[in-house]
C-alpha cells in the first residue's frame, strides 16, 4: 500500500456551494472545479493508505460527540500578504468549527497534524491568483450572505488528477438542529 492525501471538511451545501465554486472559477482560480466548496477541518495531509480504517473510526467518534450547529457566512476577508487567499467569513459557527478541527487533529488520534498558521475557519473563494482578481473577489463578495444547519463533516481524498472526492460523510451524534433566528437563506451576491 502507498500513501494518499486526505482532508476533512464541512461542505457548503447547495445552492451555496455551487454558486461559490462558480464564482471562484470566474475569478480565475484554476483549482476551483477540483475543490468542493468547504470549511477545512484537516488540511491536505498525506497518510498511509492502510491507516484509513483507523482514521474513519476516529472521525466517527469525533462526529458522535458533535452536535448540529448553525453556520452563517457573511462578507469577505483575506490572509494577504501572509498567504494569497480571499475568503468568505464565517460569522456564526466558527467556535464549533474550531472545536471540531482540534478533535480531528488531536495528538492522541491517527492524524495528529501541526498547522502552518493558526486555525481560522473560512470558505476560500480565491487562492494564488492575480492580485487584481483577488481584489475583485474581495469586493464582489463583500455582501455575500448564506446560512444553513451544519449536521456533520466529510472525509475527502485528492486524486492523482488533483480533484478532491468525498470518501465518507460523518453525521453528528444528534439530529436535533438548534433553532436559527433571523432571516431565511439569501445566498446572494450584491456587486458594489
Amino acid at each position: 500500500m502507498g500513501t494518499v492525501t486526505i482532508g476533512v471538511s464541512i461542505s457548503v451545501p447547495e445552492p451555496h456551494g455551487s454558486r461559490l465554486q462558480q464564482l471562484r472559477a470566474g475569478f480565475g482560480d484554476a483549482a476551483a472545479h477540483g475543490i468542493p466548496t468547504h470549511v477545512t477541518l484537516l488540511p491536505p495531509t498525506e497518510v498511509d493508505e492502510g491507516d484509513l480504517p483507523a482514521i474513519e473510526t476516529h472521525l466517527s467518534e469525533v462526529a458522535a460527540t458533535g452536535r448540529p450547529f448553525p453556520m452563517r457566512l457573511s462578507g469577505t476577508g483575506t490572509f494577504r500578504p501572509l498567504s494569497p487567499v480571499v475568503f468568505v467569513q464565517i460569522v456564526e459557527g466558527a467556535e464549533a468549527c474550531t472545536w471540531l478541527q482540534k478533535q480531528v487533529r488531536d495528538a492522541s488520534g491517527p492524524v495528529p497534524r501541526e498547522l502552518q498558521f493558526p486555525y481560522h475557519p473560512h470558505v476560500t473563494v480565491a487562492h494564488g491568483i492575480e492580485e487584481a482578481a483577488m481584489d475583485r473577489a474581495f469586493e464582489e463578495l463583500a455582501d455575500y450572505e448564506a446560512r444553513w444547519p451544519c449536521t456533520g463533516f466529510a472525509l475527502y481524498e485528492q486524486g492523482a488528477d488533483g480533484v478532491w472526492r468525498k470518501l465518507r460523510e460523518f453525521p453528528f451524534g444528534s439530529l436535533v438542529v438548534p433553532p436559527q433566528p433571523g432571516r431565511a437563506d439569501r445566498g446572494s451576491v450584491t456587486a458594489r
